[in-house]
């Protein structure tokens, strides 16, 4: 094996789960040799970790690897090698198309097989061809990684324990480029949790597909659901908060609801996607409840957690939606009170049933919908933030600010929190006086060390 030093450059599109993804090809990688550069141009391994959610996310790929191909060729005329891979949910979804555009293209792997990088790296350099390896493997990815025992940069980690779906959400490529739902062993997770807790992380947030589906199996071989992973976590001296995304409303539980109320260490956030108010459009998208069934689960998780900050998704001119099924959208928005929400355009996916309606929405009625549900999330979430002024949070308090002695956290409800510090405060909690509120954070002042399982006023 090439004991060289050599350089990778990663770059992430997407979600936390492809953040995560990464951290665990450059985790396998380390033992080959490479470090990790932010200079592209410099490496000897790119790889693009792609996500296929977002409109056009193929074609932003193949634009990407037109720039990275030109900086290959640089290299090689310098008499040096860059090899490039694609990975993730793109790769998965284009697979020898990726080559046959982009022959500069040395790998192609889907999400499920980026613990096998060694051996394709091996198997690029023993052919001289492309590799491409986009099979959904029997073997547990997770099983054989090597977490990386360098210290973390930050205090706050994602830790993936659960992966695909059996939603088939008529819109979404999830279920065909991460597969079917698989729960990752509970003390698989907790051992990484272990780790991250060594390595001074203080909040884990808790990453899946439909994370609240989690079913993966004890010591003892018995099933726990993510509330039992949750008390089993949150057991773990270190880790002091606990969060978890993203969820489906079908898989919200009774024990789940309960655990916000009575687990001091899972924060009162919620990100419980329901894409449209309107059960028409529901119904066409194969969500599997209306949208009465998500407003007696907001009900109730509100009820058993009053300051319960709730985040959604919605997506907006999906094929068929008329100006009664927006409004529907706007209605329940409306009554549920959003924190924070994220709005989409619908744009079809090739090989979802969606795309091949017939009842496409014109596009400038699209973005006249869009904007419209865009400035009422925003007026709740400034409703929200200005709601905090004259309370007392505790924060985690995470890196540097900008300014001279500012300090950057977080509060229980994920609002970033400004405040002057000292900088051997990172890593604490500390109760802070919000004074102030921004376009997405809140400002503050130090009041005390935050005691643990403390109530937040």
């Amino acid at each position: 094996m090439d004991n060289a030093p050599k350089k990778v450059f990663v770059k992430t599109y997407g979600c936390q789960m492809n953040v995560y993804d990464s951290e665990r090809m450059r985790d396998v990688l380390g033992p080959l040799g490479y470090a990790e550069t932010a200079v592209p141009e410099d490496a000897d391994l790119v790889i693009l970790n792609t996500c296929h959610i977002r409109e056009k996310a193929a074609e932003k790929v193949y634009s990407e690897l037109g720039k990275i191909r030109r900086m290959k060729n640089d290299r090689a005329g310098k008499g040096a090698e860059m090899l490039i891979a694609v990975a993730g949910c793109v790769a998965q979804a284009e697979g020898e198309e990726i080559v046959r555009r982009s022959p500069a293209v040395d790998l192609v792997f889907g999400p499920q097989t980026y613990h096998r990088l060694p051996q394709l790296l091996a198997q690029r350099r023993a052919s001289g061809k492309a590799v491409i390896e986009t099979e959904f493997p029997a073997e547990d990815k997770f099983e054989g990684l090597n977490v990386s025992t360098v210290p973390r940069k930050s205090v706050a980690a994602f830790l993936t324990v659960q992966e695909g779906c059996d939603k088939f959400c008529s819109f979404c490529v999830v279920p065909y480029t991460r597969g079917a739902e698989f729960s990752r062993p509970v003390e698989q997770v907790l051992e990484e949790a272990r780790r991250m807790a060594s390595q001074g992380v203080k909040e884990v947030t808790l990453l899946g597909q439909n994370v609240n589906a989690y079913h993966g199996v004890d010591e003892r071989g018995r099933s726990a659901g993510l509330a039992g992973l949750v008390a089993e976590l949150s057991r773990i001296d270190g880790i002091e908060r606990l969060r978890y995304t993203t969820s489906h409303p079908r898989d919200m539980t009774d024990d789940l609801i309960a655990a916000h109320a009575e687990n001091t260490k899972l924060m009162p956030y919620l990100h419980l996607p329901v894409q449209s108010g309107s059960d028409t459009i529901l119904k066409a998208m194969n969500r599997g409840h209306t949208a009465e069934f998500y407003l007696r689960l907001i009900r109730r998780i509100k009820s058993v957690k009053p300051d319960m900050a709730l985040s959604g998704d919605f997506i907006v001119g999906f094929p068929g939606e008329t100006e009664d099924d927006f409004e529907s959208t706007l209605c329940l928005v409306r009554e549920v009170g959003y924190a924070s929400a994220y709005s989409f355009k619908y744009s079809s996916r090739p090989g979802t049933p969606a795309a091949e309606s017939q009842m496409q929405v014109p596009e400038e009625v699209k973005s006249r919908r869009l904007q419209e549900l865009q400035a009422l999330i925003h007026s709740q979430q400034t409703s929200f933030n200005a709601a905090m002024v004259g309370r007392t949070l505790p924060v985690l308090l995470e890196k540097a600010g900008r300014d001279t002695g500012q300090l950057v956290g977080r509060s229980p409800y994920l609002q970033p929190v400004h405040l002057q510090a000292a900088s051997a405060l990172i890593g604490t909690i500390v109760d802070t006086h919000i004074s102030g509120v921004g376009t997405n954070s809140l400002s503050g002042h130090y009041v005390r060390a935050a005691k643990h399982g403390e109530s937040i006023p």
